[in-house]
């Protein structure tokens, strides 16, 4: 018999015979100890948040051995990475092969992982959201993870972001289902997750939590939002700790004349255009490479081949670009040279991502929107226009103008930027060209850079239609889930504060000998009886018990329901099959259901 088998045994009667001794003592602690359900989604969060700052943590340094072994370059852990410096002391024809070797390893990787693993469920962490359940398959997602790393360390023009999003967002869901939790709390674990995968890598909770809210469940009612602020505060202070990095370093300036706005309007536009111009060719790209019906290998390497001929002439390609978007907030470029860095990042990144290589695309925009805006104020310097407004400023509003373009988010464009400048002067220009480069990019094309991949799968929602409205089209029945075990009516008051030691929830259903809901029992009701004698034996259920409260059925509509949820004080309200005959069939979380109408009355509010 094992030691841990033995040791419950011994101990368990124990307890046990305490608890029955106690009782009473043990029903007073249990009632001023219960968290609501509110409650335990923060906790919950809080838990997301350190396993995303440590999913940060971990990959940053994986990426510095990936590098060690590529480059023979000496690990400094923390330290940011700057390719571009590593390329540029290589010769033309090692910076040739390093991304093609590496795009074939990371193909490679692909190819043989998902065969061995036998790929279950989409590894689309907002598709499983909206039409899904919230699971993630976690196999997948490592060797994603490993196919990422080798293609970011060995020059891939992809962000690291993408996939340490898409790992918080797995670690999270897995978490979930050893617990045996609903899909409602699978859904937002996922959210949470997505939030600090963002908000660690580039230091901004904010952005991150807006990123979860906004982008993956759609939402912004407090009882989601909350949560992911939470897992996105958490998350940010975890990496923090661990790596003290600021991606970009923004030269201070201020903005404080209204004459200047229109150039940002028209930087807008021009972001707007570009954006639509990206996303597109990012279609074509992909489906090119699809037509050579090549393995994912061969594809990855041909990715990694045109990005080190691009490399041969630009070592500027190579990876996030952090150190370049840099030099160009700095105004370390010539226009001549900036432009062709451009048309060779924006060809090197549609190359990466079009072959199916693994990662984020949101450095990447930041690079063509940072260019772009450099590009415009140089124009306009050379003009001469707009002269006292330094490069930088434009370059960091292109930042902002082409995030909005590609995302459609113009609040998570205008405050990511916003935290990483720390400039509030900007935000007017900010602002002004995020919703316009949104809403000239969603006029040239339909689809954003999350809703694509959607899309391909027929998952794309009519826009009069939101991803949360069909929720007001779902029946009890649809997120019902089995009854809480109900007490007898002859079960005595002992029995009863038994089951509420063992039980978490705060109302206990009774039914009678053909399982007819005849009333509730509440913890509170147990108060009157703790400080009396032994005649508590004789006392039973239907002595304390309550009416039945106000009750639903399988075949309601959920917004039909909505009066029954804001009037029960019940966290599971007891379904029965029909009013008439009341047999108790199962229950219905009261902050899911309520989580689900505020969805969809949030995104009626928001429909023009």
């Amino acid at each position: 018999m094992a030691w841990w088998s033995k040791i419950f045994q011994r101990f368990f009667p124990v307890a046990q015979d305490f608890l029955q001794r106690h009782w009473k003592r043990a029903l007073s602690i249990r009632e001023h100890l219960r968290f609501s359900e509110e409650t335990f989604h923060l906790l919950m969060a809080g838990v997301v948040g350190v396993i995303g700052g440590f999913t940060n943590f971990i990959f940053y340094t994986c990426i510095d051995w990936v590098q060690k072994g590529v480059f023979r370059r000496q690990v400094t852990f923390g330290e940011q990475v700057d390719l571009v410096k590593i390329a540029e002391l290589l010769t033309w024809w090692q910076r040739l092969l390093v991304p093609t070797i590496g795009g074939l390893t990371a193909g490679l990787i692909l190819h043989w992982g998902l065969h061995l693993v036998k790929k279950k469920g989409s590894t689309n962490f907002l598709e499983v959201v909206i039409a899904g359940d919230g699971r993630l398959p976690f196999r997948s997602a490592i060797i994603r993870g490993l196919s990422s790393l080798i293609t970011i360390g060995s020059g891939g023009s992809i962000g690291r972001e993408g996939a340490i999003t898409h790992l918080s967002a797995t670690f999270a869901s897995k978490w979930g289902p050893l617990a045996k939790w609903q899909p409602y709390r699978l859904r937002l674990l996922v959210a949470c997750g997505a939030a600090s995968g963002l908000a660690s890598p580039y230091n901004a909770p904010i952005a991150g939590a807006v990123f979860a809210a906004q982008i993956v469940l759609g939402n912004f009612s407090m009882n989601l939002f909350a949560p992911v602020v939470f897992s996105s505060v958490i998350a940010t202070i975890v990496s923090r700790s661990f790596l003290n990095i600021q991606p970009y370093v923004v030269p201070t300036f201020n903005f404080t004349r209204v004459t200047q706005l229109p150039w940002f309007l028209l930087l807008g536009i021009i972001c707007g255009v570009l954006g639509a111009f990206f996303l597109k060719m990012l279609r074509r790209t992909e489906e090119g490479f699809e037509k050579l019906q090549l393995p994912i290998y061969a594809r990855l390497a041909l990715g990694g081949l045109i990005v080190g001929l691009l490399a041969a002439l630009y070592p500027q390609v190579w990876g996030n670009g952090y150190s370049v978007i840099n030099g160009i907030l700095d105004n370390n470029f010539t226009l001549e040279f900036l432009f062709a860095v451009l048309l060779a990042k924006w060809i090197a990144t549609l190359a990466t991502v079009g072959s199916g290589a693994v990662g984020g695309v949101f450095t990447p925009t930041l690079f063509f929107g940072a260019a772009a805006g450099a590009l415009f104020g140089m124009v306009l310097h050379n003009v001469p226009f707009a002269v006292d407004l330094p490069t930088g400023t434009f370059a960091l509003v292109g930042m902002c103008g082409a995030l909005a373009a590609t995302t459609r988010s113009p609040l998570l464009a205008m405050i990511m930027i916003f935290e990483i400048s720390l400039n509030y002067s900007m935000m007017p220009a900010l602002m002004l060209a995020s919703v316009v480069a949104t809403l000239v990019s969603k006029r040239l094309y339909p689809e954003s850079i999350y809703t694509e991949p959607l899309r391909k799968k027929g998952l794309t929602i009519p826009e009069e239609q939101t991803r949360t409205g069909i929720a007001t089209e779902q029946t009890i029945g649809d997120i019902m889930r089995a009854p809480i075990p109900p007490l007898k009516e002859t079960a005595t008051l002992r029995e009863v504060a038994s089951r509420f030691l063992t039980n978490p929830n705060n109302f206990l259903p009774v039914t009678d000998s053909e399982n007819r809901l005849t009333g509730v029992v509440a913890l509170q009701d147990l108060k009157e009886h703790l400080h009396t004698g032994q005649e508590l034996d004789i006392v039973i259920a239907f002595d304390v018990m309550r009416p039945p409260p106000p009750c639903l059925t399988p075949s309601q509509r959920l917004q039909d329901a909505l009066p029954t949820l804001l009037a029960s004080e019940q966290q599971n309200i007891p379904v029965v099959n029909a009013f008439t005959e009341n047999k108790l069939v199962g229950a219905v979380t009261r902050a899911e259901a309520l989580g689900l109408l505020s969805e969809a009355i949030s995104a009626s509010k928001s429909a023009p």
